[in-house]
Order: C-alpha cells, then sequence, then structure tokens
C-alpha cells in the first residue's frame, strides 16, 4: 500500500526528514564518497590495521553507539500512523480544539506493547498491554497513554518501583522473561491487596489478546475536561475496537510464541499492509464535578473502573490506522509519551496515581533518549511551532538564532511572549485545596475486592474457567507454599468458589472466607458481549492434489465475506486441481501451524499422502481443541467425520457452496464455540 497520506500534517513534516539510500553513492557521514567498503586499511595484505583508517573508525564507531536504552517496561512494543476524525462537537464539555467540529481530522501515532517483557520477548505472554496515542494537533502533542485494562495494580505512583521490580525476571537469576507467573511477582500481590481488581483482569482473556486490532484501550486515571465557560467534568478515555474485543486461549498463546513471537506486531504491520486499516472508536465516560461522591467507589482510585452501564461511554469519533511505519527504531523506539503532554481543555485529577506518572514519564525520557531535547526528534515533534528560551543540551537540532534566550527581556521585545488564555494559552484548572500535608490514603480508597467481584460476576462460565485455570498455572509456577496460601486467603475475599477451585489445582485448602458481598455486574465486561465479525480473520485452507472444481468459487466467496484464506499443503508453489487449475500454496505444514489462524477448512484431500493425512489430522485436532471453527466439504470431510467432529459446534461439513460459505463466515463471526465437547 502507499506509505504517503496526502492531507496528513504529520505525515508532510516526516517527509522532510526522509532518506531512501537506494541507488545512492556510497559516503561517510561527513558525505565524502568511498571506494571501498569491504577490507579495512592494512600495512601490507597480511599486516595490521591502521589507525589512519578514518572509515573503519567512522562505522565501527557508530556500530558501537547504535543501540538506546529500552523501556523499563512497554519496552516490547510496535507502532502505526494514522488519523482521527471527529463524529461529534464535544465542546460542551471540553475547549480542545480538535474536539470541537465534526469532520476534523487529526495526525496519530499509536504505540502498542505488552508491559512486563524486554524488547526481544514474545508478544503473547500473559500481561497488559500498552495502547497509547499521540494526537498532533494543531495547539500542540496530546498524549493519551493508555493500556488494554482499564485499571491498574497499584493506587499511589510512590510504589510503582515496588511493582515492576515484583513483576520483573527475579535478579538472582533473570528468570522468567515476560511472566508473571514466579514467586516476587505473587507475594507482592499477597501483600498489597489493592492489585485484587487488576489481577483479576489479567488472569482473564483481556491479558492474551488475538491482535492488536482486537483490544480495548482506557485511559486508567481519571481527567479533566474543561469547557470555555470553566466548567470541568471528570472523565476516562476509552478506544472501541470495531472488530471487537477477542481472545486467544492460553494454550494457543504460548505455542505462538515458539511457532512466531512476532505473531501481534505481524498481524498489525499486515493489516495496514493489505489495506485492512483498523479502526477503534474514541469514547469518554463524564462526571459533573458535582457528582464526584455520588458513587460507591471513588472516581480518584486508578484500580477502579467506572461501569458503563452506570456511566455510558460517549461515543466522540473514530481513529483509523493507515500507515505503517517507515523505520521501527526512529519511529517507534524514539516515541515517547507523556501523559502530561496536554492540550488546553484537558486537564489532570487529584488521582495519586496520575499524579506521580506526570513526573515519571519525563524523567525516563533524558536517560533513555539522552537528554532533554527528545522533542525534536521527527516522530515527537509537534506540527504546529514551538518556541520558548531552553537551549542546548544533547542532540539539540535547533539553531536558535538572536542573542536573548530568557525571559523577560527588552532586546527582544519581550518575545517569545507568554499567551492569554483567551487567546488559547493553556490554563490550569483553579481547584480549591484545603488540606493538610500528610502521607496518607484516603479512607475512600480502601475497598479493594468489591470491583473486583463485580468483574468475576460480569464474566460467562467459559471466562470463568479461564480464570481459574489461569490462576492455577501461575500459583502452580511458585515455588513457595506460603505464597500460594497467600494469594489464595487473598482472593478468597472476593469469590471463595474461584479460590477453592484453584486451591484444589493445587492440592491445598483454603482457610479464609469471602468478605465481598455485592452482586452487582457490568455485561459491558465480558468479551461474550462484543461485536462478532469474520472481517480480516485468516483460515487455513487445507488442499491436496486433485482438489475439486468448485473450490476456487468457494475460496472467492470466503474472501468477499471478508476473511483471508490461505493455502495450506504438503509441498510449495502450487497444487493442480482435477480439471487443472492452479491454487499457489501459501504455507506448508512445516511453516504453518493451527495456532496462526483464526480457522480452519479442511477443502480437498484427493491425492493426498500419509503424510499429508497426519499433518492434516494434527492440524484439525489442535483447531479442535482451541475451539475454532472448522469447515470441511468434499473429500476433507471424510477426515473430519473420522475424528468424530462432525455435528459438534463450530464444526461445518455436509453443506456445499453458497449455504457452507455462509455457514461458514457465521461460524468465523463467532470466534471460539466453548460448548464444544473434548
Amino acid at each position: 500500500m502507499d506509505k504517503k497520506v496526502t492531507g496528513n500534517s504529520k505525515d508532510e513534516q516526516l517527509e522532510k526528514f526522509r532518506v531512501d539510500d537506494q541507488g545512492q553513492a556510497l559516503t561517510t557521514n561527513q558525505g565524502l564518497k568511498i571506494s571501498e567498503d569491504e577490507f579495512s586499511l592494512k600495512a601490507g595484505e597480511r599486516g595490521p590495521t591502521l589507525i589512519e583508517d578514518f572509515h573503519f573508525r567512522e562505522k565501527m564507531t557508530h556500530f558501537d553507539h547504535e543501540r538506546i536504552p529500552e523501556r523499563v517496561v512497554h519496552a516490547r512494543g510496535y507502532a502505526a500512523h494514522g488519523e482521527f476524525e471527529l463524529y461529534e462537537s464535544a465542546s460542551e464539555f471540553t475547549k480542545a480544539k480538535f474536539l470541537q467540529t465534526p469532520g476534523t481530522k487529526t495526525p496519530v501515532f499509536v504505540r502498542f506493547s505488552t508491559v512486563a517483557g524486554s524488547r526481544g520477548s514474545g508478544e503473547l505472554a500473559r500481561d497488559a498491554r500498552g495502547f497509547a496515542t499521540k494526537f498532533y494537533t494543531e495547539e500542540g502533542n496530546y498524549d493519551l497513554v493508555a493500556n488494554n485494562i482499564p485499571v491498574f495494580f497499584i493506587q499511589d505512583a510512590i510504589k510503582f518501583p515496588d511493582l515492576v521490580h515484583a513483576i520483573k525476571p527475579e535478579p538472582h537469576n533473570e528468570i522468567p522473561q515476560a511472566a508473571t507467573a514466579h514467586d516476587t511477582f505473587w507475594d507482592f500481590v499477597a501483600n498489597n491487596e489493592e492489585t485484587a481488581h487488576m489481577i483479576m483482569w489479567t488472569m482473564s482473556d483481556r491479558a492474551i489478546p488475538r491482535s492488536f486490532r482486537m483490544m480495548e484501550g482506557f485511559g486508567v486515571n481519571t481527567f479533566r475536561f474543561i469547557n470555555e465557560a470553566g466548567k470541568s467534568h471528570f472523565v476516562k478515555f476509552h478506544w472501541k475496537p470495531l472488530l471487537g474485543t477477542h481472545s486467544v486461549v492460553w494454550d494457543e498463546a504460548q505455542k505462538i510464541n515458539g511457532k512466531d513471537p512476532d505473531f501481534h506486531r505481524r498481524d498489525l504491520y499486515d493489516a495496514i499492509d493489505n489495506g485492512d486499516y483498523p479502526e477503534y472508536e474514541f469514547g469518554v465516560q463524564l462526571i459533573a464535578e458535582e457528582d464526584e461522591f455520588k458513587f460507591d467507589f471513588d472516581i480518584l482510585d486508578p484500580t477502579k473502573l467506572w461501569p458503563e452501564e452506570e456511566i455510558p461511554v460517549k461515543i466522540l469519533g473514530k481513529m483509523t490506522l493507515n500507515r505503517n511505519v517507515d523505520n521501527v527504531f526512529a519511529e517507534t523506539e524514539q516515541v515517547a509519551f507523556h501523559p502530561g503532554s496536554v492540550v488546553p481543555g484537558i486537564d489532570f485529577s487529584n488521582d495519586p496515581l496520575l499524579q506521580g506518572r506526570l513526573f515519571s514519564y519525563t524523567d525516563t525520557q533524558l536517560i533513555r533518549l539522552g537528554g532533554p531535547n527528545f522533542h525534536e526528534l521527527p516522530i515527537n515533534r509537534p506540527v504546529c511551532p514551538f518556541h520558548n528560551n531552553q537551549r542546548d543540551g544533547y542532540g539539540r537540532q535547533s539553531i536558535n538564532v538572536g542573542r536573548v534566550n530568557y525571559h523577560k527581556n527588552s532586546l527582544a521585545g519581550n518575545t517569545p511572549i507568554p499567551v492569554s488564555e483567551a487567546e488559547g494559552g493553556y490554563s490550569h484548572y483553579q481547584e480549591k485545596i484545603d488540606a493538610r500535608k500528610v502521607r496518607a490514603r484516603s479512607e475512600s480508597f480502601k475497598d479493594h475486592f468489591s470491583q473486583a467481584k463485580l468483574f468475576w460476576n460480569s464474566m460467562s462460565n467459559p471466562e470463568k474457567e479461564h480464570i481459574i485455570s489461569a490462576f492455577s498455572f501461575e500459583l502452580g509456577k511458585c515455588k513457595e507454599l506460603t505464597v500460594r496460601q497467600q494469594v489464595l486467603e487473598m482472593f478468597a475475599k472476593v469469590d471463595l468458589d474461584l479460590s477453592n477451585k484453584v486451591a484444589e489445582n493445587l492440592g491445598l485448602v483454603v482457610q479464609g472466607v469471602s468478605t465481598t458481598t455485592t452482586t452487582k455486574s457490568s455485561p459491558a465486561l465480558s468479551q461474550l458481549n462484543t461485536f462478532m465479525k469474520p472481517h480480516t480473520r485468516k483460515i487455513a485452507v487445507l488442499v491436496g492434489e486433485g482438489f475439486e472444481e468448485d473450490l476456487p468459487t468457494i475460496l472467492a466467496d470466503l474472501k468477499a465475506g471478508g476473511t483471508m484464506p490461505e493455502i495450506v499443503s504438503d509441498h510449495h508453489g502450487s497444487v493442480v486441481g482435477a480439471d487443472g487449475t492452479l491454487l499457489p500454496v501459501d504455507h506448508t505444514f512445516l511453516t504453518a501451524d493451527s495456532v496462526l489462524f483464526d480457522a480452519v477448512y479442511v477443502a480437498s484431500l484427493h491425492g493426498k499422502t500419509a503424510m499429508f493425512e497426519k499433518e492434516a489430522t494434527y492440524f484439525i485436532k489442535e483447531a479442535y481443541a482451541h475451539f475454532k471453527p472448522i469447515g470441511a466439504t468434499f473429500s476433507g470431510e471424510q477426515l473430519v467425520d473420522n475424528l468424530h467432529f462432525t455435528g459438534q459446534a463450530g464444526v461445518l461439513s455436509k453443506e456445499s457452496g453458497k449455504s457452507f460459505v455462509d455457514s461458514f463466515l457465521k461460524a468465523i463471526a463467532a470466534h471460539r464455540f466453548w460448548n464444544r465437547a473434548v
């Protein structure tokens, strides 16, 4: 697809920095043309290399300094460009210009990530996912730094170093990578009960998303919208994927990490490259300032969500990701997000986690990107002009002319000059504060279990079973019996049945009792209530030689239905149909696996070898065990019959032509069939 997006102010700005080396003469960084790049300069053919070889020294020195520190958290990430289009004006609530006029389009850059793992870790770890969006607005950059889970582990940012130390590999042996299934993490959980709600989410299917394109984004913290009249509303931000919110199963996740550790980034890159642009609707939950204490939870507590049934999500616009990056390092790795990057009309609440983030994000960029000028990197530059008296430092790119670099001054007419609020200058919301300085936490933050219970109540039976299995796996990896027992006692306070079932799997007995009696639920939290579409789903089409002449028509109809059928056979090249039609082979059984697909179609097994049947049988069994849709036609039906899968939920056969296609597309849209006999 064309990488340039016309009319996009950020893309036009980046064009000035793009360099294409193809077809160019080889030079040094000083522009000197080089005649030889294979051999260093030596004293004789077998002699020592000479220190005067400036080309060798420059090339090697640059290579030795190519790496920068990876992010402490969110190190494993992938990004894309796009645009946000406003559906309806939000002027009633905020004066932010990009949210005023319907149809306004704002360039964006979005980085998705895991949290715990290093930059080289697998992408299907059980973990929260980052969902950070940089809006390049005419008033400056606005960063919405979100996660795919609406709550967080801790309530106060001072505990963030402790959380990350506990979640990372244990320091004595640097094990395990990108996993929370170890003692130090669960010891932290058991001794910091504010984690309860977040743990319920991370043990759920939300922690193993099918795709970046199929996960929600949540701003987590409570912010403020301020309108032109100065009225404040508390606000939480949402991204809603138009493909729905979907996940893989745990066994599948572990296998994908082995088969394709780049699964999520490949999925995002390929979707954009194919023109299947990911889309997310942008929504807000709003609470008037006078209603702050109206609820049975503290709206500033980052371990609490605002139930959508009580505070509906108001959809304001849609974001479309329509261009892949040109260079992962220059864009994805060098992009710097900061929740303090706001525009007029967006302000902060007293959420103590947010308050700490406002310091930490800038501080970490100073070490990671080498100094205070990271805002001058092309990916971080605002599309509007920026002028101030900040000067010098590592990586400075601006050439500031003139003699004045201070305020106030007369030599430059007292410029650059502050701008009044009426003219668009940022003014902080004037909140009245009357309190003593204390190291304490509000009493309203001390209920750690009611919303954890609400989440449990909101889950379907299959989702509850997955949470039980996740706890059992994670705690089963802990070596210390005392850690397991403490966690079981803690989550007995959420739900005794949950804790007892995990205890049974671990061979332990729960001593605690449930202290949470809430019966509230939020249907919006269950993934079974999300959008169900077949679009962009990948189908492994198992085909042998001599396939029936109707097969190409069926494949064309499946593509027309929005899916992506890919041919899998026992050899590369092409397979030949009974009428001589050729179908190009996309994968062999050696290079593909059922975990990399959303559905399996056993299309035709004419001319199959014993090895083909063996590989196809394993392929189908694994997809069946992962509750995926399975279709079979023609000679493929016999293999499904032999496995006794015919008639099971989500297994389509004994149909042909358009009838089969329609039924199969509906099954693919359903995603999984949890009531299947296994």
